[in-house]
C-alpha cells in the first residue's frame, strides 16, 4: 500500500504529478473548497450582487428624497400655520381690545339710560305727588264749600219764613228781567 501523505495533495507537501485522489484532510480541503466557492461566487455573483445593492441604493435615495418633500412639505405647513396663528392672534387682541372697550362704551351707554330712567321715574314721581296733592286739596275745597253752602242753607232755612222767601225769588226775578233788558 502505498502510502497515504504520497497520493493526495497537502499543504506544504507537492504530490508527484500524475497522481489523483481525494484528500481526507478536512482543514485543507476546507480553505481550498472555501476559496473556490467564493472566487464562483464573486465571479458569478458579482453582477447580481451590483445590481441587488443599486436597487437598495436607487430606494433609500428615493426614500431620502420623499422624505425631504414631504419635510418640506411640512415645513411649510408649519410656517402657513405659524402665519395663520399670528393672524388670529392679532385678530384676537384686536377682538378683545374692541370687546372691552365696546364692553366699557356698553356699560356706560347702560348706567347713562339707568340714570336717565331714574330722573324720569323721579320726574313721574314727583308730578304723581304734585296731582295726588292737587286732587286732595280740591277734594277739601269742594267739601269744606259743601259744607259751607249746607250750613248756610240750614241758617237760611232756620231764617227764612214763606214770606222772605217768596219776597227774595220775587227780587231775583226781577233782578233777571233787567239782565234780559240790558243784553
Amino acid at each position: 500500500m502505498k502510502n497515504i501523505t504520497d497520493s493526495f495533495l497537502c499543504l506544504g507537501y507537492w504530490p508527484s504529478a500524475g497522481s489523483f485522489g481525494f484528500n481526507t484532510d478536512i482543514l485543507a480541503t476546507n480553505l481550498i473548497n472555501l476559496s473556490v466557492v467564493l472566487g464562483v461566487l464573486v465571479f458569478f455573483g458579482k453582477g447580481v450582487l451590483s445590481d441587488l445593492l443599486d436597487n437598495r441604493k436607487q430606494r433609500i435615495l428615493k426614500t431620502i428624497r420623499n422624505s425631504e418633500e414631504l419635510r418640506e412639505k411640512a415645513i411649510e405647513q408649519l410656517e402657513k400655520a405659524q402665519t395663520r396663528l399670528r393672524k388670529v392672534e392679532t385678530e384676537a387682541d384686536r377682538f378683545r381690545v374692541n370687546g372691552y372697550s365696546e364692553i366699557e362704551r356698553e356699560k356706560l351707554n347702560l348706567i347713562n339710560s339707568i340714570y336717565t330712567t331714574l330722573e324720569q321715574l323721579e320726574n313721574y314721581k314727583n308730578e304723581t305727588i304734585n296731582f295726588e296733592q292737587q286732587r286732595a286739596i280740591n277734594q277739601v275745597r269742594q267739601r269744606v264749600f259743601q259744607q259751607a253752602l249746607q250750613g248756610a242753607l240750614g241758617t237760611l232755612n232756620s231764617c227764612l219764613n214763606n214770606e222772605l222767601h217768596l219776597r227774595t225769588i220775587s227780587a231775583n226775578i226781577g233782578m233777571f228781567g233787567e239782565m234780559k233788558d240790558i243784553k
